[in-house]
Parts: C-alpha cells; sequence; structure tokens
C-alpha cells in the first residue's frame, strides 16, 4: 500500500467518522422534537400521507436481515418511492447501535412470562421537518450533503456504520 493509498483510507475513514457523528446529532434532535417515525409500516403510513415533509429516510440492516427477502423487497420499494420523491436515503449497518441512539434497548425488558412486547422495528426511520427552521441544522446539511456527493458517485444508497461509544 502506497502512502496515497493509506492517505486516502484515512480520510475517507474520518469522513465516515463525521457522517456518523452527524447522523447522531440529527437522531438526537429529532427525538427531543419528535420528528421521527420509526418501523416499515409506520414508515410507509407517513410517506403515504405526508412526503414532502419527510427529510431524510434511515434503513436499517445487519448480515441477518439482508437474507429477508420480504425485508428487502420493503427496502427497495422505500428506496424507489424516496428516490421519486427526493428525500435522502442512508443505509445504517449496525441496528444495534440505532436502537441504543433511539433509547430503545434490544435486550433489556421483561420476559416473555411477564407480557414482553415485540420489539421495536427499527428497519426504517424517517426524520420529519415540521418548521423550516430546521433546514438551518448544520448536521443535517452535512448528511444531505454526504447524500448527494453519494448520488453524484452513483452510489444511490450509501452505507453507514454509526460509531461505537
Amino acid at each position: 500500500m502506497t502512502l496515497e493509498e493509506f492517505s486516502a483510507g484515512e480520510q475517507k475513514t474520518e469522513r465516515m467518522d463525521k457522517v456518523g457523528d452527524a447522523l447522531e446529532e440529527v437522531l438526537s434532535k429529532a427525538l427531543s422534537q419528535r420528528t421521527i417515525t420509526v418501523g416499515v409500516y409506520e414508515a410507509a403510513k407517513l410517506l403515504n400521507v405526508d412526503p414532502d415533509n419527510v427529510v431524510l429516510c434511515l434503513l436499517a440492516a445487519d448480515e441477518d436481515d439482508d437474507r429477508d427477502v420480504a425485508l428487502q423487497i420493503h427496502f427497495t420499494l422505500i428506496q424507489a418511492f424516496c428516490c421519486e420523491n427526493d428525500i435522502d436515503i442512508l443505509r445504517v449497518s449496525n441496528p444495534g447501535r440505532l436502537a441504543e441512539l433511539l433509547l430503545l434497548k434490544t435486550d433489556a425488558g421483561p420476559t416473555a412470562s411477564e407480557g414482553a412486547e415485540q420489539p421495536p422495528d427499527l428497519h426504517c426511520v424517517l426524520v420529519t421537518n415540521p418548521h423550516s427552521s430546521q433546514w438551518k441544522d448544520p448536521a443535517l446539511s452535512q448528511l444531505i450533503c454526504f447524500c448527494r456527493e453519494s448520488r453524484y458517485m452513483d452510489q444511490w444508497v450509501p452505507v453507514i456504520n454509526l460509531p461505537e461509544r
């Protein structure tokens, strides 16, 4: 590996870390402002009713989910809809970390004998924009730029790995 290749790899890693940090900030703000929708079915309902206010779509899947044909069909339909409606899309490769960020503990909770709920569906997360002031959010702007740059390189759904804390 040459020094130039190593340097380019370091820059890409640093850039991906910054994108991951920006996504964490956007999710934190969206949670506090209640502008987040979680779940494939809930996301589809919102996209059908109010696609103009959706600013970001996250599709989260791990290696096991990649073999789920039904989920991949849902992802394909959501991606097509988002592309047609100019909604930026990111694919998150570690849903466990996404669950932590959304304050949803995937392994905690009551046992089955206590009537445990089904774990929340984190395969699709939408961030909406109820107020125009949110467009001035630097973290959201950074994500939108990253998505656009990725599309220019023919990567329509960039994959990011959220940094572990």
